[in-house]
């Protein structure tokens, strides 16, 4: 029963991994220092999608599953509406690499945007 709740939890966390990698950029316009958290974990999420890398969380869920006796996912909650947000049906090496690119191109853009924002911040303190 703990694995199970363990390996439900994991993937709970997955998914806001997920999200950080994809939009915590736009934290980072709040809070600047989140950056040092938010560049590694986008990097990281770039990497997965575009060289096909296992993520450890995964890896830690199976064997937390296979723990609690599970061989496949039953029909709880997180299984039927989150599972299939992570790793949806038909995900292809092409579908990942657009992914990877989406990863990629909103983080540019906000991370262009934040560093634009400190250069005028500079400027204007120089100019004073």
């Amino acid at each position: 029963m703990l694995y199970r709740i363990a390996a439900d939890g994991l993937v709970l966390f997955h998914l806001l991994f997920i999200l950080f990698v994809l939009f915590g950029g736009l934290l980072v316009l709040k809070w600047p220092r989140l950056m040092w958290l938010q560049l590694p974990a986008a990097a990281w999420g770039f990497a997965v999608e575009v060289l096909h890398l296992i993520c450890p969380l995964t890896y830690w869920e199976n064997l937390m599953r296979h723990a609690a006796g599970q061989t496949e996912y039953a029909g709880g909650f997180i299984e039927h509406y989150i599972w299939p947000i992570i790793y949806p049906a038909g995900l292809t090496p092409g579908i990942q690499m657009v992914l990877g690119s989406v990863v990629l191109a909103v983080n540019l853009l906000v991370y262009g945007r934040l560093i634009r924002s400190w250069k005028q911040r500079r400027a204007s303190r120089i100019a004073l």
